[in-house]
C-alpha cells in the first residue's frame, strides 16, 4: 500500500505532520548533537551513526568532540590517531573517510548546502547526504534509514518484499517526500528517525505509544510486526585458524589489509596460514567466535612459540609486529580480539580461564 492508497494519511497529511512535530518536541530525546547543534556535530554523529545504534555512539561521540572539537582540528590530526578513537565502533572505513572529509573541508574554506554536494565527499551516501543538508541547511530532502524504513511500511502497510535495507530505502524514498514536511525538514526528519527508534521498535512496536497510530493501516489492521517486509537471508559460516605467539613481554599482531571495509588497517592476532608454521591440536589454546555483519567467524587460538625462523619472518613481514602492553594501549585492535588477547594473557599467568562463559 502506498500513500495514495491510504486515504486516511493521505487526507490528513498536515495533521500527521503537525502530530509528529508536537510529539518530537516533547518527547525527542536530548542527544548531544541536538544540543547547541553546528555542522560538525551533525557530521560527527551521521557518520558514528550509521550502521551503529545510538547507545553505543553516545560515549564515543563525548570523546571524539573533546579530543577533535572542529574540522580543522580532525584535519590536523593523524588518520592511524582518528582511527584509535574510533576503536570498537567498526566499520572503520568510516573514520577514514571522516578524516579525507574534514581535510576536504578545511582546505576549501567551506562547505556544501546541498545533498548533491555532500554526496560527493568520502563516506557520504543517500542518507547521510539527505540528513545533514536537512538538518542544517533546511534543505527539503528526506531522509529514510532503517527506523525511517519501519514507520513508512507500516504507515502504509506496505507488503513489498525488499532484498534489503538498502533496497527498502530506494523503494520507499519516494513515499517519505511525500510525508515530508517541507517547512521543516530538519525537524520532520529527526521525528521520523526518532519515532522508528524508540516508538515503531523492531520487535513489540509501541503502537499504543505512538503519536501517529490514527494514520496508520498497520496498527488499525493489529499487525504492524509483519511490516517492513524482508527476503529471508541466511547467514555464512567460515573458520580461521589463528596464532598466539609471545616473545619476552610482546605478543605477535598482525595489522589486516587497509582495503578491508570492516577492519581495515585494525590489529589481529595472525592467521596461522600467514606464518607458515604447523600446528597441531595439543596446541589449540581456545576457540572464540564472532559476527561480522551477516558471516559467523569461528577462530581457534593455537600456541605458537617464537622459533628463529619466525623471528626472520616478522622481522620481514610489514604486516607483522611484536606488541608490547605499551603498544596494545595505542594500536588499535578489533574489539573481539583485544579481549582475546587480554582472556589468553591472564590464562597464561594462570588468572583466567578463557573457555569461562
Amino acid at each position: 500500500m502506498e500513500i495514495r492508497d491510504n486515504k486516511s494519511l493521505q487526507e490528513n497529511l498536515k495533521p500527521f505532520r503537525k502530530a509528529l512535530r508536537a510529539w518530537f518536541e516533547h518527547e525527542g530525546r536530548k542527544l548531544p548533537w541536538r544540543q547547541e547543534p553546528s555542522l560538525y556535530k551533525t557530521v560527527v554523529s551521521e557518520f558514528m551513526l550509521q550502521q551503529t545504534q545510538v547507545e553505543t555512539v553516545l560515549p564515543y561521540f563525548e570523546r571524539w568532540m573533546r579530543r577533535f572539537p572542529d574540522f580543522a582540528a580532525l584535519a590536523r590530526a593523524r588518520e592511524s590517531t582518528t582511527v584509535k578513537f574510533w576503536e570498537g565502533l567498526g566499520y572503520y572505513s568510516r573514520a577514514r573517510n571522516l578524516h579525507k572529509l574534514a581535510g576536504i573541508l578545511t582546505n576549501a574554506g567551506n562547505s556544501p548546502n546541498t545533498a548533491h554536494g555532500w554526496a560527493e565527499l568520502p563516506g557520504v551516501g543517500p542518507y547521510t547526504s539527505h540528513a545533514i543538508a536537512s538538518l542544517r541547511f533546511n534543505q527539503p530532502v528526506a531522509c529514510v534509514d532503517g527506523n525511517v524504513i519501519r514507520v513508512i511500511a507500516r504507515l502504509t502497510a506496505n507488503k513489498e518484499e525488499f532484498k534489503d535495507t538498502a533496497a527498502a530505502c530506494r523503494g520507499l524514498q519516494e513515499c517519505a517526500a511525500l510525508l515530508l514536511d517541507e517547512a521543516s525538514p530538519g525537524s520532520h526528519n529527526e521525528a521520523m528517525m526518532e519515532l522508528g527508534a524508540t516508538v515503531c521498535s523492531r520487535i513489540a512496536p509501541k503502537c499504543g505509544q505512538c503519536p501517529v497510530g490514527e494514520f496508520c493501516a498497520a496498527k488499525k489492521a493489529g499487525n504492524a510486526s509483519r511490516y517492513p517486509r524482508f527476503k529471508p537471508r541466511g547467514f555464512t559460516r567460515s573458520s580461521v585458524n589463528r596464532a598466539f605467539s609471545e616473545h619476552g613481554d610482546a605478543i605477535l599482531l598482525q595489522r589486516n589489509s587497509r582495503a578491508s571495509r570492516r577492519l581495515g588497517g585494525q590489529w589481529e592476532l595472525p592467521v596461522m596460514e600467514s606464518l607458515r608454521v604447523p600446528r597441531t591440536e595439543d596446541q589449540l589454546i581456545v576457540k572464540r567466535s564472532r559476527t561480522i555483519g551477516r558471516e559467523r567467524i569461528e577462530e581457534s587460538i593455537y600456541r605458537v612459540f617464537p622459533t628463529p625462523e619466525l623471528m626472520i619472518r616478522v622481522d620481514k613481514a610489514c604486516d607483522l609486529r611484536w606488541a608490547t602492553k605499551p603498544d596494545l594501549k595505542k594500536l588499535t585492535l578489533s574489539g573481539p580480539h583485544r579481549r582475546w588477547v587480554k582472556e589468553i594473557s591472564n590464562l597464561q599467568r594462570g588468572s583466567a580461564d578463557p573457555n569461562r562463559p
